[in-house]
């Protein structure tokens, strides 16, 4: 059976192309934001891209929205801002880690106040233990 000049069997075949779960222009935008951050690493994680600052979460992108680890103190305040909201990757909000829409990243301006409230909280926060391995 043909459907659109490709036989039904080719159609079951191919497999499905996948998107990035990161938007790769605004993970290139943060990386130019962390450059002189010291001891910068990504790591691909919870479906997205996470830059590990000093060892610790900093800032991440899931599809096209930023994702930032901030100081409690600076939670509410930060809501309030264009594009933020809770992080509720888990079905319910976790403090000290908000999400931004692309609404509230589009200028360099915007993206600068976000990575450097991150990079604050960074200094002061506490690395997560590493899991022993068995």
């Amino acid at each position: 059976m043909k459907i659109f000049g490709v036989t039904k069997r080719v159609l079951q075949t191919r497999k499905p192309i996948l998107k990035m779960a990161y938007n790769e222009k605004l993970a290139d935008r943060v990386r130019e934001e962390l450059v002189s951050a010291r001891k910068v690493e990504e790591k691909k994680m919870m479906g997205g891209l996470t830059f590990m600052v000093n060892g610790k979460m900093c800032v991440g992108i899931l599809n096209d929205d930023l994702m930032l680890r901030i100081s409690p103190d600076e939670y509410i305040h930060a809501l309030e801002r264009n594009g933020c909201r809770e992080m509720d990757f888990t079905g319910r909000p976790m403090k000290g880690f908000v999400f931004v829409g692309p609404e509230g990243t589009r200028t360099k301006k915007d993206l600068s106040y976000w990575t450097s409230l991150a990079l604050a909280f960074n200094k002061v926060a506490k690395a997560s233990r590493k899991k022993k391995k068995l």
